[in-house]
């Protein structure tokens, strides 16, 4: 598995992690990897997956919000919570990380909307970000 695919399912779950308890992203990245994460996990994969929780939280209000104005008939907080916080994922890479492609991007997000998510999760992540992607002019 690759380094950034790993950074995003590392992401994933300290958002996830933010998501339930409330808690900062400062205190959600040193709390996973403190305790909850292999320690011997290092590298590209970590570094990567604290930039995309450090931007989310520093661009929280705006993220949701696009999630909110693209996502039709779902509330932010009615959605499962694997399925937002994907999107939270995407949305950091698609606004702020112009080295990957949006191809890749919406790919890995609808990979890991699969994986952790319900059934139908790998279609509503592709809807939502396809209409987000656009609305950000990512070619």
């Amino acid at each position: 598995m690759g380094s950034r695919r790993k950074g995003r399912e590392a992401a994933l779950r300290i958002l996830y992690s933010m998501d339930v308890s409330g808690v900062s992203g400062a205190h959600a990245i040193k709390a996973y990897w403190g305790h909850l994460a292999d320690s011997s996990e290092a590298g590209e994969e970590t570094e990567f997956a604290k930039e995309i929780v450090r931007r989310y939280a520093e661009h929280e209000g705006e993220i949701n919000e696009l999630i909110r104005s693209s996502s039709h008939h779902w509330r932010l907080e009615r959605m499962p919570i694997v399925d937002r916080n994907v999107l939270r994922v995407a949305i950091v890479e698609l606004q702020d990380m112009d080295d990957i492609p949006k191809r890749v991007t919406l790919n890995e997000a609808v990979e890991l909307a699969k994986r952790f998510g319900s059934e139908g999760s790998g279609s509503f992540v592709n809807g939502v970000l396809d209409r987000i992607a656009t609305e950000l002019g990512k070619p």
